[in-house]
């Protein structure tokens, strides 16, 4: 398994989506900074890195804070 992260709206509810998975975690924080913009169109508001099923932190809001 790998490094993944889940789609929030801002009160927590989850999106149903999910990133691709990567094979480490600097993978998965170097793509969730390169695409958060277009997450944010998307209606995704805040994310949580898991290692395969373990969640590893979160949730992460991408908007400014």
């Amino acid at each position: 398994m790998g490094w993944s992260w889940t789609y929030e709206t801002a009160d927590g509810t989850p999106t149903g989506g999910r990133s691709p998975e990567f094979e480490n975690r600097g993978d998965a924080e170097s793509w969730v900074g390169e695409t958060f913009g277009d997450l944010v169109e998307e209606g995704v508001d805040q994310v949580r890195l898991f290692d395969g099923d373990t969640e590893v932190y979160g949730p992460m809001s991408l908007h400014p804070s």
